[in-house]
């Protein structure tokens, strides 16, 4: 098995120059190429952006809505009460709860990918924060996850809403669509999700903001872009 694999990863990365940028259209044809694992492989984009985020005027985070969705299936987490809860429902919500969610959360049982909270039940989803903080999940009113309007929160989530926040090193990445996508509609969300980041840069980003770009598939190889072909033409 290993071998197998060993010379799947081999032949993936036949005619890939390391060192060259690659247009963003000619790199998502060639991972498109090399897609042949048994199952759809995730494509994924990371940026190295010109911020320190240890500093509180260079963090970058924000939400995006990609034109073409993510392809994957996000189970989505309700903390509200009421007519809130059931409209969550409604919406296609596939936890929703209150002080009962709460407890499942303490627990350590997380079946969801994503959460939203109405701001009223804020007070008590903050005890969650060690526990939905590392993982990137607390909700949080700049990127959409606490609002008054949770049916269209949980269909922005259902339908292709990314978030993303800068990691130590100063790298944004995310999931932006699946190798069976067509080309177009993958370069697409990477234009979109490339947007948003660009519009997120803080206030004490100097210099370089969009170092280095590059794209991969689950198992494919990495390819560098040449940050000027993610802007739409």
């Amino acid at each position: 098995m290993a071998t197998k694999l060993a010379k799947r990863v081999a032949k993936s990365r036949e005619g890939i120059d390391r060192n060259k940028q690659y247009s963003l259209d000619e790199a998502v044809a060639l991972l498109k190429e090399r897609a042949t694992a048994k199952f759809d492989e995730t494509v994924e984009v990371a940026m190295n952006l010109g911020v320190d985020p240890r500093h509180a005027d260079q963090m970058v985070r924000g939400v995006v809505n990609l034109p073409n969705g993510t392809g994957r299936n996000v189970r989505v987490a309700v903390f509200a009460r009421g007519d809130k809860a059931e409209e969550a429902k409604a919406a296609g919500a596939d936890i929703v709860g209150a002080e009962d969610l709460v407890e499942t959360v303490q627990k350590g049982e997380i079946d969801f990918d994503r959460c939203i909270a109405t701001p009223d039940m804020m007070p008590l989803v903050g005890r969650l924060g060690k526990v939905l903080g590392p993982r990137g999940m607390m909700p949080n009113p700049k990127v959409g996850t606490v609002t008054p309007d949770v049916a269209s929160a949980v269909k922005a989530s259902k339908g292709g809403a990314v978030e993303f926040r800068v990691e130590k090193a100063g790298i944004v990445h995310a999931g932006v669509g699946k190798a069976s996508f067509d080309a177009n509609a993958i370069a697409e969300n990477i234009r979109a999700f490339a947007d948003a980041v660009i519009k997120a840069k803080p206030t004490g980003a100097k210099g370089n903001y969009l170092k280095r770009v590059a794209l991969t598939t689950t198992m494919g190889p990495g390819l560098k872009i040449d940050p000027s072909t993610l802007s739409a033409s």
